[in-house]
């Protein structure tokens, strides 16, 4: 299969496991994008669902397919969320924030009774750090804290789209750092989220509960 269509079979699983009357969180991301549109065609067909969008261009698209839609100000628990992911390894410890939504798919992956990934093939690494891991910062504390995350092992930049700074959904900078391998992620998260000025960064520990992933032998099941 090409990752396009790993991508799509990973999505055609994660979506069977929505059931009528649940609250869901929609992910964000290309394979986000492929799930929206199954949930979508499901909904046509009669699903009756709610969803909490995890950025304002999967509010877009779920919009657009007829997906009824409500805020956390409506709803305190989600069923289930599904989302993609930008590396995963074998503990099912994930990077995400390449598309730059982590700040909110991981507030709705906190409140949700299940969260289930899917990806393609490659995103399955032995050892994160081989994609650069986002944090997102205020901008106000965004280059006081590149020689922080130089000091932590990494390599930073400021993310750039379209020759300007890029600018989360709520208006923050992303820092990318490039770290190689990350030995320990669970203290480097920890690290981060005691720093001034970090508003979340993307790395997903023990958030996890099913991860499937397309492959060129089909989709491949992890569980806790």
């Amino acid at each position: 299969m090409t990752e396009d269509e790993q991508k799509q079979a990973a999505a055609e699983a994660a979506v069977t496991y929505i059931k009528d009357g649940m609250v869901v969180g929609l992910g964000t991301g290309s394979t986000a994008a492929k799930m929206v549109d199954l949930v979508g065609a499901r909904v046509k067909d009669g699903l009756d669902i709610v969803a909490v969008p995890t950025s304002e261009a999967t509010k877009k698209q779920a919009e657009a397919l007829g997906i009824k839609l409500v805020t956390l100000d409506e709803v305190t628990v989600i069923d289930l969320t599904i989302d993609g992911t930008d590396e995963v390894d074998p503990q099912m410890r994930l990077i995400k924030g390449g598309g730059g939504a982590h700040l909110r798919e991981k507030i709705v992956a906190s409140l949700s009774d299940q969260l289930i990934i899917m990806a393609e093939a490659k995103k399955m690494v032995s050892t994160l750090g081989a994609f650069k891991l986002p944090v997102e910062v205020i901008p106000f504390a965004a280059h006081a804290l590149l020689p922080k995350m130089e000091a932590l092992g990494s390599t930073p930049t400021v993310r750039q789209k379209n020759g300007a700074p890029f600018r989360t959904d709520e208006g923050n900078l992303i820092i990318d750092c490039a770290f190689g391998e990350i030995d320990d992620p669970e203290n480097l998260a920890l690290t981060l989220s005691t720093m001034a000025g970090v508003v979340e960064h993307g790395l997903f520990i023990d958030f996890a509960d099913l991860v499937f992933i397309g492959t060129d032998n089909g989709v491949q099941k992890f569980d806790r």
